[in-house]
This record gives structure tokens, sequence and C-alpha cells, in this order.
């Protein structure tokens, strides 16, 4: 196969990492941007596929907006009053940017098409647009009921009741929600059915939401209000933090090999994945966590553990390679979310763990890992067009396991630059 990346064999790292911005954060702040009163300068935005398709749609909707080739990105706000009143817009497989636009532009009145590649036309979009519907949109599926592509027609928004909506499949589809509601500028009670997952997720959204001038009463997770009137103002200017999912695998390569700082988040991280700082530390690793960076050294034995990981599931995949060199059986629980990513994260990890000789146990909503006693070597790993499948098994060859990793350039997704910046770290 051509477009593969043969790791070799590596036995120590050491180093700084610079991250670059959070995915989730740059979108919600592109789009915020977009619909806010003013013009906002977005510094140290991410540049990936996902942030691309975002910033694309955006320019479609006729929204002014500059890049600089300092990588700032400055964004006229429109009020949420797009100039483009029909378009068709593709997302790829972008969730960050599909989910949103869906909410914000079934209250823009105008004529809309959201689609995008085949995976993304397999994940669920059921609970968003059965909430906006509660709001008058009007959604129609052009293909599969409950799944894009969608249609979104203008209406004239009505809210008579609280408006209820799942919250145990997506934490998007609640972001979602309380990103579009501030432009209905009515007050609107929000019931979450079930148990809301991804809580951190979240609060990223409650937080820059409110640095946007808009502030929502939360209760017990289970009720949200949004105050009559509120209107997103732009701060001037906003500074995105690393990414606290892509700190992860270079947390991980400190714990298994060496000594690595990680720059660009910190102790007041706004991002639930940080956790994953602390999951090491159980694991055995040395971490200090600081104002703006984050200290990790290697574990002289790396532990197994069990752990709930509905507050940081993007990272808990890193977690899940870890296991494949700690002693004991390793246990990640709370993770459904994992079934409707970019591909089935469960499936996928499950299978590409036994190829390393890995004992696997996976369930609707937990994977289970005990370590063999010698890893396979020279394994391809499939990685199912997912960014962090690919990350996630190039972390192997720090233990002196050559490995190769099919389809590498999927990490574009999130992380362009991301082999680059793992050799940096590599000692020959």
């Amino acid at each position: 196969m051509a477009n593969q990346k043969n790791l070799k064999a590596v036995q120590s790292v050491s180093g700084q990492v610079t991250l670059p911005g959070s995915k989730s954060i740059t979108n919600r702040i592109l789009l915020l941007s977009a619909i806010a009163e003013g013009t906002t300068t977005i510094k140290n935005a991410l540049s990936s596929d996902d942030t691309h398709h975002m910033i694309e749609a955006l320019k479609k909707l006729q929204v002014e907006l500059t890049q600089k080739d300092n990588g700032d990105i400055i964004i006229q706000g429109t009020r949420g009053d797009f100039k483009n009143k029909s378009a068709e817009i593709f997302l790829g497989n972008a969730g960050t940017a599909f989910r949103p636009l869906t909410a914000v532009l079934s209250l823009s009145k105008g004529n809309y098409i959201l689609s995008g590649v085949s995976r993304m036309h397999e994940r669920p979009i059921k609970d968003l647009v059965d909430a906006l519907l509660q709001l008058n949109a009007d959604i129609t599926y052009l293909n599969q009921i409950g799944y894009p592509p969608l249609k979104i027609s203008p209406s004239e928004i009505k809210i008579e009741a609280p408006i209820k909506i799942r919250g145990d499949i997506s934490s998007q589809f609640l972001t979602a929600l309380l990103m579009c509601i501030p432009l209905s500028k009515k007050e609107v009670s929000i019931e979450i059915l079930g148990d809301l997952i991804s809580k951190p997720y979240i609060d990223i959204t409650l937080n820059l939401m409110a640095r946007f001038g808009v502030h929502v009463k939360k209760t017990d997770w289970q009720h949200f209000v949004m105050p009559a009137a509120s209107k997103y103002v732009s701060p001037g200017e906003i500074f995105i933090e690393g990414d606290a999912s892509s700190a992860s695998y270079f947390l991980a390569a400190g714990a298994l090999s060496g000594d690595i700082e990680i720059k660009g988040i910190g102790k007041n991280s706004i991002q639930g994945d940080i956790k994953f700082a602390e999951a090491l530390s159980l694991m055995g690793a040395h971490v200090d966590i600081r104002e703006e960076s984050i200290k990790i050294s290697k574990a002289k034995i790396l532990h197994a553990i069990m752990l709930d990981c509905n507050h940081m599931p993007d990272a808990a995949m890193t977690l899940a390679i870890l296991a494949l060199f700690a002693k004991g059986t390793t246990r990640l629980t709370n993770i459904a979310s994992w079934r409707v990513k970019e591909t089935d994260r469960i499936a996928a990890m499950a299978k590409e763990l036994r190829k390393l000789g890995a004992t696997v146990i996976e369930g609707e909503d937990f994977i289970e890992i005990t370590a063999p006693l010698h890893i396979q070597e020279n394994v391809e790993i499939n990685t199912y067009d997912d960014h962090r499948m690919a990350m996630c098994f190039s972390l192997v060859s720090l233990r002196n396991v050559p490995i190769t990793i099919n389809n590498p350039d999927c990490v574009n997704k999130t992380f362009p630059t991301y082999f680059e910046v793992l050799e940096s770290v590599v000692k020959h």
C-alpha cells in the first residue's frame, strides 16, 4: 500500500511540544464570531480539515472573513443574519461544524442543504433535529430519516414549552442547540432527557458563549435557561488554547519513553481532556501541571486502571494504547459515544489491538484490554479514516515496537503536522 507510515522502533523521547489550537474551541469560536455583533480577531486558531470546512461554510454564507499571514482570522459578525440565504454546504466529516451549523441555519430564514462524506451520513443527528423541530424549525431529511444530508427551509420560530433534548448520544447536539438559541431573542428553557455525556464539552460551549456575552443558567446538568434578549457581542480579540485531545499523545509518549513538556495548555484549561494527565498519574507516570504547560516523565511501571471516561472520551482512546504496556487489565467505561464518531471506535480499537496480541473484550459502552506477554512487531494498523486511530497507534513504536500506520494522512482532520511533531521528540 502506497499510503503508509512505517514507524521504526524507538527507545526514548524528550523535548518540548507546542500544541496547535483546540479543534473544539476553534470551530465554536469561528461560528460564534460569525453570528455575533462586532469584529473578532481569532488568535492561534487550528488549521485542519475540520476547521477548513467551517471556514469555507462561513465564506459560502458570505461572512466577511480574513485569514492573515500570521495565522490570525478576522471575522465581521452578522448578528445571525447571513447575507446568503440559499446555499449548499459540504462539511466533510466535521461533526463540530455540521451540528452547530444545522442549528444556527435553522434559525436563519434561508434555504440550505447540508451534506458531508459518506461516514457523516451514517452519524446520527435525529436528537438535534427533534429538538429544533420543537422551535418550529423546518428541517427535512434528504435520505435516511435521522441522518444527514439535511434540507433547511425558512420558518417562524415559536417557543411554547421547554425544549427537550436527549443527552446520552452526543454532547454536540446540546452544544448546537445552546449556540443557536440566542438568535431567537426569547427566553428558552432546555430540559435534558437521560444522562448527559461528555459534560466538559458543554462546559467549553458555555464558557465561550459567556465570552461573547451570553450567560446560560444551568441546574444539575438537566436544565438550562437562556435569558430573553440574549445576544452575542464580540470580545474583540480571543486566543484559542492548545488542543487537550492532541496533548494526550505527547503526554502518553512521555509516560512511555521519556521526559516531555507540552506547552499551550495548563491548569486553567477549559477542556475536559486535561484530565488525561490525572489518568496518567494513576497509571504511574510523574505529572506536573503548570500554569501554561504540563511536564511528564516516564513511568517505571505502567499500572492498569479502571476508569469512567465520560469526561474525556477522545483522550480515553490514548489510554487504550497505554493498556498494551500496563500491568494488569485496563477497563475504560462510559465510552458509548465512541460508536458514533469518525468510525465505530470501540470496534476499530478492539480489532487493531488484537492484531498486536492484546486480549480485548468490548461492550456497548466499554472496552477491556489485557496486555500480551509479547507485542507483535511490524503490524499494519488500519485507521478507518479516523485521525485518532492513526495518532493513538503511532505511540506503540515508542516502546521499541516497529509498526505501520495505513492512511496516515487522516491526521489532517485535526493535526496535519502530527507525525513531524512526534519525530521532533524522538531520540535516535
